[in-house]
């Protein structure tokens, strides 16, 4: 079982750079088959067969971009300012996901399904109202919940970067907790492919590049 842990690292808006706390998964030494993304589990029948998202090798990268998924979610009710983003992600990539089969993925992934990586970013609204600025971070989503959402396949760590919306809904329940009308709505892409093994290339900001189709290249 694993913790989640808060790293340094950055993160990029509009082609600026801003230094943030991102909570990323404690690496696993091995990146083997057994060394689960979370402690959490969707649901208990999930638990009893085993499913859940394992750790993406360390040094894994996403080189080869086979399925790209995008979906939005909402929190209206409840604590919003500790649980909110978290609540309104794990809808996000529910919503990108669920609609979907991917059965081809155990021909296209080389090594099958289980070599399946997922790429997750996601775009959170900030602690404050108003413009971005550099002074400005997400509100805190706790990734072992967003992890339990995938039955398979090896996560990489998960983006989290300014984004999605907040707004007022004119209305406010306190039997649910609520302390105002703010919604937060995040905004979420699910990406799945593999790491084709060969040397790296890195773009501009000194990422690791991934394969890209042009049309101007006749693809």
């Amino acid at each position: 079982m694993m913790a989640g842990l808060s790293t340094r690292t950055s993160w990029f808006i509009r082609g600026r750079k801003y230094p943030a706390i991102i909570p990323r998964f404690k690496s696993s030494s091995t990146g083997d088959d057994n060394t689960f993304a979370t402690d959490k589990s969707w649901s208990q029948e999930w638990k009893a067969a085993g499913l859940g998202p394992r750790l993406a090798a360390p040094g894994s990268h996403m080189t080869n971009i086979l399925f790209v998924q995008t979906g939005f979610g909402v929190d209206q009710h409840g604590d919003r300012e500790t649980n909110g983003a978290t609540k309104a992600a794990v809808r996000a990539v529910r919503n990108a996901i669920e609609f979907n089969s991917i059965p081809g993925m155990i021909e296209a992934v080389p090594g099958g399904r289980q070599n399946m990586l997922i790429q997750v970013k996601l775009g959170v609204p900030a602690k404050e109202e108003g413009n971005f600025n550099d002074g400005m971070e997400p509100l805190h989503v706790d990734l072992s919940h967003v992890a339990k959402v995938f039955p398979y396949g090896k996560l990489l760590p998960i983006q989290v970067v300014l984004g999605g919306l907040s707004f007022p809904t004119g209305r406010i329940v306190r039997e649910l907790g609520d302390q105002n009308d703010t919604a937060v709505c995040v905004a979420a892409s699910v990406a799945i492919g593999y790491d084709n093994g060969k040397e790296r290339s890195h773009n501009n900001n000194n990422n690791i590049k991934h394969a890209t189709y042009d049309t101007a290249d006749g693809f």
